[in-house]
């Protein structure tokens, strides 16, 4: 997990998303690869802007990544589990987005290399009973963290997400912001995409599919990593 400072940084920043904003990639995207794939990610880019709230509210999740403080990194397009069971957080935002592996990765198969991921931050979290998976073939990598008194604790927390689900609970919930304008967890999102926000966030039963996590401060005590047949 890479950590993230509290300013976007140059180049692929939350605020401009570098020049990964979704028309710099349909435009790219198309010159490289001919008709098809603009066609594709353009549909991809389509998708972003109409990130539904019902998918946002009723699927929630909330560890996040990438659009909100710009995930500096090409993701590998392995997908990895986290779940909890219970995540409270201060500070929560949350829009579409799309993530991009590296050039020629073995993993892009028939997906231009991206993956359209709803993107989630959180100014402050604390996590119970964390638990991270990640299916390499045959067997599984797998982390868990916060059983004890101790819960997992995460400053500037961000996940991007392609299956989200829990029971959630907010407070002062705001949805259909434009993603520029968001304002609880102190970062922004590209301009015209659907997005929302709220002052606090509390999910039970927390289950998420992510490509990317980043996180200013990651504190995971009792952490304990191992293989194991199944995954979390």
């Amino acid at each position: 997990m890479a950590s993230s400072p509290d300013v976007p940084s140059d180049g692929n920043t939350s605020e401009n998303h570098g020049s990964g904003s979704p028309s710099d990639i349909a435009h790219d995207a198309g010159t490289a690869t001919g008709g098809e794939r603009r066609g594709r990610v353009r549909a991809r880019r389509a998708a972003v802007m109409a990130v539904p709230a019902t998918l946002v509210a009723a699927g929630l999740a909330v560890l996040t990544a990438q659009g909100a403080l710009g995930v500096q990194f090409a993701i590998s397009g392995m997908p990895f589990t986290v779940t909890a069971t219970e995540l409270k957080g201060t500070g929560f935002e949350q829009f579409g987005t799309l993530d991009n592996m590296a050039d020629g990765s073995p993993n892009a198969g028939d997906s231009g290399g991206q993956v359209l991921v709803i993107t989630s931050a959180i100014k402050k979290a604390t996590l119970t009973k964390l638990c991270q998976s990640v299916d390499l073939g045959g067997t599984n990598l797998l982390i868990k963290a916060g059983s004890g008194k101790e819960k997992v604790s995460a400053r500037d927390l961000t996940t991007d997400s392609t299956e989200l689900s829990g029971d959630a609970a907010f407070r002062n919930i705001e949805i259909g912001n434009d993603a520029s304008t968001l304002t609880k967890a102190g970062v922004k999102g590209p301009i015209g995409v659907f997005s929302q926000q709220a002052d606090t966030v509390r999910i039970a039963n927390l289950r998420q599919t992510n490509y990317a996590t980043t996180a200013g401060v990651f504190k995971l005590p009792g952490l304990k990593l191992s293989f194991s047949d199944s995954g979390c």
